[in-house]
């Protein structure tokens, strides 16, 4: 990370249900998800990822995924990657690869319409 990254952070906003970069208290990217509850336990359906177009070029996107991805393993849900982008850092990232269950149906539904 440069110097100018140096301040960005990552965290969940679950009551907007996305994780967010934030640079000197400004959200500057986001990834957003939806909790669902499946029979084999819960889950976590990221739908949408984008980085402001002022801070493209620096890794920023795969850093909010790194974080929001090994935050829902470690809360004990799956990953359902519906955006593209979730899906190719996991295909990037073959260790994430046990930790996804496949998009049905269901999970689409489930997505909030823009």
């Amino acid at each position: 990370m440069d110097a100018a990254s140096a301040t960005i952070t990552a965290r969940d906003n679950a009551v907007a249900q996305r994780y967010e970069l934030v640079d000197d208290g400004r959200v500057i990217g986001q990834t957003q998800y939806v909790a669902f509850d499946a029979e084999s336990g819960p889950q976590r359906i990221f739908f949408h990822t984008s980085v402001d177009e002022e801070y493209g070029g620096r890794g920023l996107a795969s850093m909010l995924a790194a974080f929001a991805l090994q935050d829902t393993v470690s809360a004990g849900m799956k990953i359902v990657p519906v955006c593209s982008y979730i899906r190719g850092y996991i295909g990037r990232n073959p260790d994430l690869a046990g930790h996804t269950v496949e998009v049905e149906p269901a999970h689409l539904a489930a997505v909030p319409e823009d």
